[in-house]
C-alpha cells in the first residue's frame, strides 16, 4: 500500500475542482497585491497566509479533477502524498506544496512576522501550483 492510499479523503467533482481553482487564483491575486504594498510590516504575513490557502486550493482542484477526491486529513503531508500521484509533474508540484504549507503555522498563527523574501517565495510557489492545477483541469 502506497502512502497516497492511506490518505484520509473526501469525494469531490470536476465542478468542485473549478471552484477550488478560482479560489486559488483569487488567493494568489490578493497575495500579490499584499506584496506590492511594501508599506506595512504585516502584509508579507498576509501574503504568506494567502499563499498557503492558494496552495491548498490548488491541490484540491487538481485532485478533484483528476482523482475525484481530495485530502481531508489535518496533516497536509497526506495531501502532498495525494498530489504527488497526479501527472504530469505531480511529484515536483507536491514538493512545492509541502514547502508552502510547512509555513502555515508561522503565517497563520505565529507571533513573529514573516519576512518579505519568505512571503515572495511562498507566493511564487503557490502561483506555480495554481498554474499547474489550471493545466490539470484543462487536460
Amino acid at each position: 500500500m502506497s502512502r497516497a492510499d492511506r490518505v484520509r479523503t473526501g469525494p469531490c467533482t470536476k465542478t468542485d475542482a473549478k471552484s477550488r481553482l478560482r479560489q486559488a487564483e483569487a488567493y494568489v491575486m490578493v497575495a500579490q497585491l499584499c506584496l506590492d504594498d511594501g508599506d506595512d510590516a504585516a502584509t508579507p504575513g498576509v501574503a504568506a497566509s494567502l499563499a498557503v490557502l492558494a496552495a491548498i486550493a490548488s491541490g484540491d482542484a487538481a485532485c478533484c479533477h483528476r482523482l475525484g477526491k481530495r485530502s481531508r486529513a489535518q496533516d497536509h503531508g497526506q495531501a502532498e502524498d495525494l498530489i504527488a500521484t497526479i501527472e504530469p509533474n505531480g511529484k515536483a508540484l507536491a514538493k512545492k506544496f509541502g514547502e508552502v504549507v510547512i509555513a502555515k503555522d508561522d503565517s497563520h498563527y505565529g507571533l513573529a512576522l514573516v519576512s518579505s523574501s519568505k512571503a515572495k517565495s511562498m507566493v511564487t510557489k503557490a502561483e506555480a501550483l495554481t498554474k499547474w492545477a489550471a493545466k490539470v483541469l484543462a487536460s
